[in-house]
């Protein structure tokens, strides 16, 4: 079980909200988020809802400002635990269909720079799949 707390301010200021699990709808409890505890976890965070726009890996830590985590603004709308996995890790990548289990964060730029994208078992048969407007 993990936990992670929003905040609506820089410096852990403002409204906060905390989340155990994935939740799907953080604009009700506010409008923006400028910075992130994590308590405990590894967690996505999503720019839009339905696990849409920009994409951010975030583990235990604190996160003063959105800049922190490589934010591109303060808008934040969903979350998902990502579950601790035990075991040997294997991944095939293909052209076509039939990719391999695991859950894997893929990131645009090298060096862990650039858009992230978390891809859970199961078919990605376009990059559109896992939330990417392109190819490269």
């Amino acid at each position: 079980m993990g936990k992670i707390i929003f905040y609506e301010d820089k410096n852990f200021q403002g409204r906060s909200y905390e989340c155990t699990s994935d939740c799907a709808d953080l604009h009700s409890p506010f409008s923006r988020c400028n910075s992130i505890r994590v308590e405990s976890g590894n967690w996505m965070v999503y720019e839009r809802p339905h696990i849409m726009g920009y994409q951010y890996f975030l583990h235990q830590g604190e996160y003063a400002d959105y800049q922190r985590w490589m934010g591109f603004n303060d808008c934040v709308r969903f979350c998902r635990i990502i579950p601790q996995h035990q075991g040997s890790y294997k991944m095939m990548i293909y052209e076509r269909p039939d990719f391999g289990d695991g859950y894997w964060i893929f990131y645009e730029h090298p060096n862990y720079r650039g858009r992230q994208y978390l891809l859970r078992p199961g078919e990605y048969r376009r990059y559109s799949d896992w939330g990417a407007m392109s190819s490269s």
